[in-house]
C-alpha cells in the first residue's frame, strides 16, 4: 500500500475552509492522544534531500494542552465511539 503524504498545497486548502482567527492544535499519539499548541512553522531537507515543512509546538511547558476531546479522537478514526452499557433494574432493599 503506497502511503501518500499531505502537501503543503493539502494543508492550505483544507485550513482555508476556516475562519482564520480559530487557533490551530496538533493532535498528536492515537494510542493516548493529547492536544498540542502549534508555534512554529520550519523549512527543512529530508534524509533524501527533498524539501520538508515542519510544524512544531513550543517550547513552553503549557504547549501540551492535555487529553484531546472524544470526538476528535473518534473523528480522526484514533478510537471507536464509546457507548455507556446498559443500565440494570435496581433491586430494593427488600430483595425485590
Amino acid at each position: 500500500m503506497e502511503h501518500t503524504e499531505m502537501t503543503v498545497g493539502d494543508l492550505i486548502d483544507q485550513l482555508s475552509a476556516f475562519d482564520r482567527s480559530i487557533p490551530l492544535r496538533l493532535a498528536m499519539n492515537p494510542f493516548f492522544p493529547m492536544a498540542h499548541r502549534l508555534e512554529q512553522v520550519v523549512q527543512a531537507t529530508d534524509e533524501t534531500g527533498q524539501p520538508i515543512v515542519y510544524l512544531a509546538e513550543g517550547r513552553d511547558p503549557e504547549a501540551q494542552l492535555g487529553h484531546l476531546p472524544p470526538e476528535v479522537a473518534v473523528a480522526l478514526t484514533w478510537h471507536s465511539p464509546v457507548q455507556a452499557p446498559p443500565r440494570r433494574q435496581r433491586r430494593t432493599a427488600r430483595g425485590q
